[in-house]
């Protein structure tokens, strides 16, 4: 039932994202094509987390930065509900980083252009601080931001778009990943993107999730592997989901720490009342 319906909406998706096509201006396929999956995931992820358009801040975060170190904006933020957000108008938020739970880029066609720009917009939200105080934690818990793109279209084989990743990482300084072998890879953090999911033909996925198609036994046999690449007609909108679905379904005790957000903020002149 789960992979019926999925595939389903995976080639509804793909169907629908033809409307756009017709339009004069790459923006106006683009933001239709977004809204496509944002509706998606609204309809389909959990009541405890929210899909919202932005920007991700932390405590060290500028207001107003110079364009050589301007905030990435996110197509797509699943975020925690009990969390607040900053409203900057016209559908566009801040984002806590402690109430991020993952981003989604969508992508009309995707090529290694496209592709570099979502690690750099990975690897920025890979680098905030998150605040937080927990006292316990049972279930699987991402141990980052996790950073996934969504293509209506790329290569024909995603053995290309994983030929594409290792020389951008390059370029960015990024030193070749390393995972163990055990239950400790899932607390490995990915460098970049997490997923790259092209519908209708496959997906690369980062291997430290805590599910998927690959054992330790052939991890033994490719000790330097560190992407699960599958080539699928469909299912690709299924692993996302469930990988998704995953992330938010650990349960913790743990609440915003809020004092390294005040360390601009000083009162000189407090007092203390009886």
């Amino acid at each position: 039932m789960l992979k019926a319906h999925l595939d389903a909406v995976e080639a509804t998706l793909l169907a629908t994202s033809k409307i756009p096509a017709n339009a004069g201006h790459s923006l106006h396929k683009g933001t239709p094509r977004e809204a496509f999956i944002k509706k998606f995931l609204e309809g389909h992820l959990s009541e405890r987390v929210a899909v919202g358009t932005g920007e991700i801040i932390d405590c060290s975060s500028n207001p107003n930065p110079p364009a050589t170190a301007q905030r990435a904006q996110y197509d797509i933020v699943v975020y925690k509900r009990d969390y607040p957000r900053l409203d900057i108008g016209g559908g566009i938020c801040a984002f806590l980083a402690e109430s991020v739970v993952a981003t989604v880029e969508v992508k009309s066609t995707l090529d290694s252009d496209e592709l570099k720009k979502s690690i750099r917009a990975a690897r920025a939200a890979k680098q905030l601080t998150r605040n937080v105080v927990t006292t316990f934690t049972t279930g699987y818990h991402p141990p980052a931001i996790l950073n996934y793109v969504v293509a209506y279209d790329g290569p024909a084989k995603m053995s290309t778009v994983h030929g594409w990743i290792a020389p951008i990482h390059a370029g960015f300084g990024v030193a070749p990943a390393n995972l163990p072998i055990g239950p400790s890879r899932v607390k490995h953090v990915s460098p970049s993107v997490d997923g790259v999911f092209v519908l209708g033909k496959g997906f690369v996925v980062f291997d430290n999730i805590p599910f998927g198609f690959v054992n330790d036994q052939v991890r033994q046999q490719v000790p330097a592997g560190v992407w699960q690449v599958a080539d699928v007609p469909f299912g690709s909108l299924l692993f996302l989901f469930l990988q998704l679905t995953v992330a938010v379904s650990g349960t913790s005790a743990s609440w915003l720490n809020p004092l390294p957000y005040l360390k601009n903020f000083a009162v000189p002149n407090v007092g203390l009342g009886a």
